[in-house]
C-alpha cells in the first residue's frame, strides 16, 4: 500500500492524515493528528453480504488509552474496562454521522474503530476520530457517500473559534460538535448558555466552512490510492410491477390505519392492514407467494413512509389531524412522590416521564478518570427506558449508548442553569423513567427533569424546555413538524431536537440526511422550536410557577462554617481519626476543603449543631483577656497546666495563683480541678500564660472570706 501524507488546516491548527503504514490489513486505516493527539481509525467490511437483515450491520467503537496520557488505568485489574461515558458518547457521535452516508441496500457487516493512542492535553481527540472514520473509508474501497470532517465550534468572546482548546472551551458559551459534507450538515451535538437561534445558525454555517480542506485531503488521498471505484454489491432488485399491484390493495388500509390518533390502536390498525393485503397478495401470486413475502413485506413499509410523507407535505396534515406546528397536549404534576427530594410527572401526548431530583453531599460526587485527569461531577443526569414504555417484553440490561446519549443530552441541557457551588453546595441527580413513550422521550425528560429541580428547592437560573423537531422535503415542498411522534421520527430528512429557556437555547441535537438545507430553513426551523419551546415552557410554570423556598424535609441540611486553613489538621486527626470520630457520633456527613471551608449536612439540625460544636471546640483560639473555666490536667513544681477548652492547656505559674504567697502549687489546686482562669498572654509559638489570681479580681472574689466564683472547686 502506498504511504501517504497528507496536511490539512482548520481553525489555523495543523491537521495531518496518513495512511499506509500502520493496520495496513484493514481494508482502510488512516493516523490523524493535531499537536501530540494522535488518532489510529480503521475500517473493515465483511466481503459478503449478511442475508436476513433489514439494517445495515455497521459496528463503531472509539476507544481511549489510558497509556495515550501516561496513566495507568486506577481500576482493580489496572486496564480498561467497560466503556466510559466519554467513549460511548463518541462512538455513538461517530456512527449517527456516518451511517446515513452508506448506500440504501449495503448490508455486509462494516466495523470502524477509533483508538487514541496519544492525548495531548490540549486538542481533544474525539474530533480527529471522527474525521479519520470518514478518511479511513476514503482509503477504502468500502461504498461511502463522503467524505465528511468533524469539527467543534466555540464561541468565545463572541467569535466562533475551530476546535478551541480544553481551556478555551471551559470559556465559550457555546460549544458544539458537528459533521459536515461539501453540501450538507450531517450531524450536530452541542450546548449554549442561552444563545439565539440566529446565533446557533451562524456557529453551524461557521463550521461547515471550516472543515472545507479536511474534505479536500480525503478527496486528493481517495485520487492517489485509486479507490475512486468502490467495490460493487448487488442492492436489492425491486419488481416495480409486483410493487404496484401491491400498492393498490394496501394504500386504502394503510391511509385509514394512519387516520387513529391512538398509538396503540393505530398500530393495530396497520398491523391487521398488513396481514390482510398480504393474504390477499398471497390469493394473487399462489405457489409464488412464499418466495416473495419477504419482499411484499418491505413494500408494505415503503408506502407506510411514502403515505406519511405525501399526507403531511401535500395535505398538510399529520397523525391525528394535527397542524405542522402543533404540540400534543400537556398535563404535568408535581411532589408525586413524598419521599424523594423533588419529582414530577411530565405526559406530553402518549410520551411519559417520572423524575426525581436527589440532593446529596459532597461524598455523592461522580468521580471519572479520564485522559485529562481526574474529574468530578456534581450534577447528573440519568435516563432510563424500560421496555413496558413501549408494550414490549425484553431483559432488562444496563443502560446502552442510547439511554446514555439521551441521558447526556438533557443533562447538558439543564447544566446551564444549574446554580454554581457556592450558589448550592449540594451534588444533583437527576432520573428519568420513561413509562410511555411516542417520540421525543429525551425532551420529556429536559421538561420533567426541569420541575423535578425546582420541586426539590433547587435555584436554577430559568427554566428549561425541550421539543423534537422533523423537516420533510419534497422538491421545493417544506414541512416542519413540531413535536415528533415516534411513527415521523424514521421518516423526515432531518431529525432534531432544540432545548432552552425563554431566552434562549442550551441543548440541540440535530441528524440531517440531506443536502439543500439552507440558513433560511435552519433558521425557520430553529423559530418554530422556540415556539413550541416556549409554548411547553408556559405549561410547566402552569403546574410549578417557581422554584420552591425550601428543599425536601427529607434532604440533608448542608451548613457551612470557616475555620482557619491550619486548624484543618486538628479537625482531620491523624488517619483521620478524629473527623470520623465526629461523623461517627453525629452522623453527619463532613466535607473539609483546603481553604478551610467545612460543609456538614443532616437530616437534623441538632445532628448538625452538635458536629458544629465539636469542630469549634477543636479550633477555637484563646482569646487574651477573656476569662474561661478551665481542668487542671497537669501539676508542675512551678505552676499548673489548665486545658481551657478540648485540646487547648495554658500555664498558671505559682505565681498567678492568688494575690498571696503561695508555697506549694497543690495548697491551691490539684489535678481535675475546675477552675476560672484569664488569659493573659499568648506569644508567637502559641504558648497560653493564664492567671486565676486576675480571674478571681475580675470576678470580685478573693482568697479571704469571699465567695469563690460560681463553678470553681475541688473536683
Amino acid at each position: 500500500m502506498k504511504h501517504i501524507i497528507k496536511t490539512a488546516s482548520i481553525g489555523g491548527k495543523e491537521v495531518t492524515i496518513e495512511t499506509g503504514k500502520i493496520a495496513k490489513q484493514a481494508d482502510g486505516s488512516v493516523w490523524v493528528r493535531q499537536g501530540d493527539s494522535i488518532v489510529l481509525v480503521t475500517a473493515v467490511s465483511a466481503k459478503e453480504k449478511k442475508e436476513g437483515l433489514d439494517f445495515f450491520p455497521l459496528t463503531v467503537d472509539y476507544v481511549e488509552k489510558l497509556a495515550a496520557a501516561g496513566k495507568i488505568p486506577g481500576s482493580f485489574f489496572r486496564r480498561e474496562g467497560r466503556p466510559t461515558e466519554k467513549e460511548t458518547l463518541s462512538s455513538r457521535v461517530i456512527d449517527r454521522s456516518c451511517r446515513p452516508l452508506f448506500p440504501e441496500g449495503y448490508q455486509n457487516e462494516t466495523q470502524i474503530i477509533a483508538t487514541v493512542l496519544s492525548a495531548d492535553p490540549a486538542v481533544d481527540p474525539d474530533v480527529l476520530a471522527l474525521t479519520g472514520a470518514s478518511a479511513a473509508l476514503a482509503c477504502s474501497d468500502i461504498p461511502f457517500n463522503g467524505p465528511i470532517a468533524g469539527v467543534r465550534v466555540g464561541r468565545l468572546d463572541g467569535t466562533f473559534v475551530a476546535n478551541p482548546t480544553y481551556e478555551e472551551r471551559e470559556r465559550c458559551d457555546l460549544e458544539i460538535f458537528m459533521a459536515a459534507s461539501a453540501d450538507a450538515i450531517v450531524m450536530v451535538e452541542g450546548g449554549a448558555s442561552e444563545v439565539s437561534e440566529d446565533v446557533m445558525v451562524e456557529a453551524l454555517l461557521f463550521g461547515q466552512n471550516a472543515v472545507k480542506d479536511l474534505l479536500r485531503v480525503q478527496n486528493e488521498l481517495t485520487a492517489e490510492l485509486g479507490k475512486t471505484v468502490k467495490r460493487a454489491f448487488d442492492p436489492p432488485k425491486v419488481d416495480e410491477a409486483l410493487k404496484a399491484e401491491f400498492k393498490a390493495i394496501a394504500w386504502e388500509p394503510i391511509r385509514a390505519g394512519y387516520a387513529i390518533g391512538e398509538k396503540l390502536e393505530r398500530y393495530a390498525a396497520l398491523s391487521a392492514a398488513k396481514k390482510s393485503t398480504l393474504s390477499a397478495m398471497k390469493e394473487k401470486l399462489g405457489d409464488a407467494y412464499a418466495a416473495r413475502e419477504k419482499e411484499l413485506k418491505g413494500f408494505f413499509e415503503d408506502f407506510k413512509y411514502d403515505y406519511m410523507r405525501q399526507m403531511i407535505v401535500n395535505e398538510g396534515v399529520r397523525i391525528a389531524g394535527r397542524k405542522h406546528d402543533e404540540v400534543r397536549d400537556i398535563w404535568i404534576e408535581t411532589s408525586a412522590l413524598p419521599r424523594s427530594h423533588g419529582s414530577s410527572i411530565f405526559t406530553r401526548g402518549e410520551t411519559q416521564s417520572i423524575c426525581t431530583a436527589t440532593l446529596g453531599t459532597a461524598d455523592d460526587e461522580q468521580r471519572i478518570e479520564m485522559l485529562t485527569g481526574m474529574h468530578f461531577k456534581k450534577f447528573m443526569l440519568h435516563y432510563n427506558f424500560p421496555p413496558y414504555s413501549v408494550g414490549e417484553v425484553k431483559f432488562l440490561r444496563s443502560p446502552g449508548r442510547r439511554e446514555i446519549g439521551h441521558g447526556v443530552l438533557a443533562e447538558r441541557a439543564l447544566r446551564y442553569v444549574m446554580p454554581t457551588p457556592e450558589q448550592f453546595q449540594y451534588v444533583v441527580r437527576l432520573t428519568s423513567d420513561i413509562t410511555e413513550s411516542n417520540g421525543s422521550s429525551s425532551m420529556a425528560t429536559v421538561c420533567g427533569g426541569c420541575l423535578a429541580l425546582m420541586d426539590a428547592g433547587v435555584p436554577i437560573k430559568a427554566p428549561v424546555a425541550g421539543i423534537a423537531m422533523g423537516l420533510i422535503k419534497e422538491g421545493d415542498k417544506i414541512a416542519i413538524l413540531s413535536d415528533i411522534l415516534g411513527d415521523e421520527d424514521h421518516l423526515g430528512d432531518m431529525d432534531f431536537k432544540v432545548c432552552g429557556t425563554k431566552a434562549g437555547i442550551t441543548s440541540i441535537q440535530m441528524d440531517i440526511k440531506i443536502g439543500g438545507v439552507t440558513k433560511e430553513i435552519l433558521e425557520r426551523a430553529l423559530y418554530q422550536a422556540r415556539d413550541g419551546r416556549n409554548h411547553i415552557l408556559g405549561k410547566m410554570l402552569e403546574a410549578l410557577p417557581a422554584t420552591r423556598s425550601e428543599i425536601s424535609q427529607y434532604a440533608p441540611r448542608i451548613t457551612t462554617i470557616k475555620i482557619r486553613p491550619e486548624r484543618i489538621k486538628d479537625v482531620i486527626g491523624p488517619g483521620g481519626k478524629v473527623v470520623k470520630d465526629i461523623i461517627a457520633r453525629t452522623g453527619c456527613a463532613i466535607d473539609i476543603n483546603d481553604d478551610g471551608t467545612i460543609n456538614i449536612a443532616s437530616s437534623e439540625s441538632s445532628k448538625v449543631d452538635a458536629a458544629i460544636q465539636m469542630i469549634r471546640n477543636l479550633t477555637q483560639e484563646a482569646e487574651i483577656g477573656k476569662t474561661y473555666l478551665g481542668t487542671v490536667r497537669r501539676v508542675v513544681e512551678f505552676g499548673a497546666f489548665v486545658e481551657i477548652f478540648p485540646g487547648t492547656d495554658g500555664l498558671v505559674h505559682i505565681s498567678e495563683l492568688s494575690d498571696k504567697r503561695v508555697k506549694a502549687v497543690t495548697d491551691v489546686l490539684n489535678e481535675g480541678d475546675e477552675v476560672l482562669v484569664k488569659v493573659v498572654s499568648v506569644d508567637r509559638q502559641g504558648k497560653i500564660r493564664l492567671s486565676r489570681k486576675e480571674a478571681l479580681k475580675e470576678a470580685g472574689g478573693g482568697e479571704g472570706g469571699e465567695a469563690a466564683p460560681e463553678g470553681e472547686g475541688n473536683a
